[in-house]
């Protein structure tokens, strides 16, 4: 599956996935708990829940890394994965599901998600096709507001986030270890890509960080779609970052401003410092808000 070639290309300024050179890569593996790890390569940071019961990982990166991802975890378990979860479609948290499906993993995801997975795909902002996933590859247990698993000492909360970096995220709480795998509802310190032709709205993000602070605390840990770690401070400064711009961006379009007039009032000056040295630019960032708010009116 070609994941999101044209967002590496157009929107975001990342080398393309089919042209990285995967043999470079290296797995970072972080303890967060006894039995709880983020693993950080090439794509999203992937989620690892390792036990006296099983594997449980979210997310899967790109499928030419599943051999050293496999390594990384076989570092932490001697078991098999057992569980994947999906937080969303894009290729660069999917593009092990085949591998993994082959496998044995069980793959499980929002419906949404397996929708999305089964059908060719197209990224309005990046003018990007991608097309579906062999059968082996789609999730096989899906659902519709949330999920719980019962593993390896704790409760593992899976709670699908509306309209949020697409129509199909999850928000997945490690209860007994206090971590949160947040998917791209959460890329920290950078501004985010928001799948506007995916179902995906910046209300909906906003709305997502809301309800993930207001089940948390200071001692949490958060795994971001992209970026480091995080702090529940840090999530709460990007959550005030995207409220402040969007807000911004409404009121101009209020103003009957167009999106090129909105791009350079700079709405996301103060913020630029800490959020747009990543791969999304500031005046890509507002230009993708400003057509996605437009379009959607969200």
């Amino acid at each position: 599956m070609k994941t999101l070639a044209a967002i590496a290309i157009a929107a975001l300024g990342i080398v393309p996935a089919l042209a990285q050179d995967f043999s470079k890569v290296k797995i970072r593996t972080t303890k967060l708990s006894e039995t709880v790890y983020m693993l950080q390569g090439a794509g999203g940071n992937i989620g690892v829940s390792a036990g006296e019961d099983t594997v449980f990982i979210v997310d899967d990166q790109f499928a030419p890394l599943t051999a050293k991802i496999a390594a990384a975890i076989a570092k932490i378990s001697p078991k098999p994965v057992q569980f994947v979860l999906n937080t969303h479609w894009h290729g660069d948290h999917t593009g092990g599901n085949e591998n993994l499906g082959k496998a044995g993993a069980i793959i499980v995801a929002h419906e949404n998600v397996r929708h999305r997975l089964s059908t060719d795909q197209f990224i309005d902002l990046l003018k990007s096709k991608e097309p579906a996933l062999q059968r082996i590859g789609l999730p096989v247990v899906t659902f519709t507001s949330s999920i719980s698993f019962h593993v390896n000492g704790e409760q593992i909360r899976v709670v699908h986030a509306p309209r949020a970096h697409t129509d199909g995220d999850a928000i997945v709480h490690f209860d007994g270890s206090d971590v949160v795998h947040m998917g791209d509802i959460l890329w920290n310190g950078l501004y985010p890509f928001i799948d506007y032709s995916s179902g995906g709205s910046v209300s909906g993000v906003i709305a997502a960080c809301d309800r993930v602070l207001a089940m948390t605390t200071d001692k949490t840990k958060f795994i971001p779609g992209h970026g480091p770690l995080a702090t529940r401070a840090e999530l709460s400064a990007y959550r005030d970052m995207l409220v402040a711009i969007s807000g911004r961006v409404r009121q101009a379009m209020v103003e009957g401003k167009t999106d090129e007039e909105i791009v350079k009032l700079a709405p996301s000056r103060e913020f630029d410092e800490r959020f747009g040295k990543g791969s999304l630019k500031p005046d890509k960032f507002v230009a993708s808000l400003a057509a996605g708010m437009r379009n959607s009116g969200s």
